[in-house]
């Protein structure tokens, strides 16, 4: 694997591979499939866990909890509903269980997208406090958020509350590049991006491509994301096991992308905002 593609280890407590593989709710994969990814270097699991799908495990959590001694080399993040210290408990417990693991290694609460929720769950009984003394007890390693709002998500980032940031970062979506990362940067704080194929999106033609143009295929575009020094981890979430194989060809990359084919991506991801909807 080339150096491009591994993460400092001040980063997440060791190294791993900057592509990591994540599910959510409907995905296809099975713990096979999850498998064969580790087998291949990927180390870092995202679970969406209660926060997307309450109540289900899936091939991811169910490849998690067979590990064994191999769950010590990889870094868990699972995403957190809880808002309440009460609520925050018991989600807690239900991850334990579900991955049987004693620990998580990153643990963000999912979606914050408002400034009131980030002062409620820091507020008295808030779920905040109760995650602060799970990491004081090594239960919980890191703690950190997940947002779309870049205003707010650099603000979370710069309060020295959180340990780690998940955030929206593509070729069509490139706020980031001037709203966070030079926070995320100064403050050493791990950066987690997903939507890394823009919904989608970034593989289909627009109206305003040039005659004959080829659009990229999914592995491009996380290498487009991994170009990026401020990207600690990109997410994939492939549906089945063709689309994990042909994101695992990543791993092949020789290092980074040509400046000339880096400029192509940031070409066709300005189309696909221009013609598929518009995202702050």
């Amino acid at each position: 694997m080339h150096p491009f593609l591994s993460s400092p280890p001040s980063h997440f407590g060791q190294p791993v591979c900057r592509l990591g593989l994540a599910t959510r709710g409907g995905a296809a994969l099975t713990a096979d499939d999850v498998l064969c990814a580790i087998e291949q270097g990927v180390n870092f699991l995202n679970w969406p866990g209660e926060a997307d799908a309450p109540g289900g495990a899936d091939g991811l959590s169910d490849a998690i909890a067979t590990l064994g001694s191999r769950r010590e080399s990889l870094v868990v993040c699972v995403q957190f509903g809880a808002r309440t210290a009460t609520d925050a408990a018991a989600e807690l417990r239900t991850v334990l269980a579900t991955l049987r693991t004693d620990y998580v290694d990153v643990l963000t609460l999912y979606y914050i997208e408002h400034i009131e929720e980030w002062r409620h769950l820091r507020a008295t009984g808030g779920a905040f406090a109760f995650l602060q003394q799970a990491k004081r007890d090594g239960i919980v390693r890191q703690i950190g958020v997940t947002s779309h709002q870049r205003p707010l998500a650099a603000e979370m980032a710069a309060s020295g509350l959180v340990d780690a940031l998940m955030i929206r970062y593509n070729a069509a979506h490139r706020g980031a590049e001037q709203d966070i990362f030079p926070v995320t940067d100064s403050q050493n704080v791990p950066l987690i991006a997903y939507t890394a194929l823009r919904w989608g999106a970034l593989l289909c033609t627009t109206p305003g491509d040039p005659p004959e143009y080829i659009v990229p295929r999914a592995p491009d575009w996380y290498r487009f994301v991994l170009q990026s020094p401020s990207v600690g981890v990109v997410l994939a979430a492939p549906n089945h096991r063709d689309e994990l194989e042909e994101t695992l060809q990543v791993l092949a990359a020789d290092g980074p992308l040509s400046e000339s084919r880096y400029t192509q991506l940031i070409e066709h991801g300005e189309r696909v905002r221009r013609s598929a909807g518009q995202f702050p």
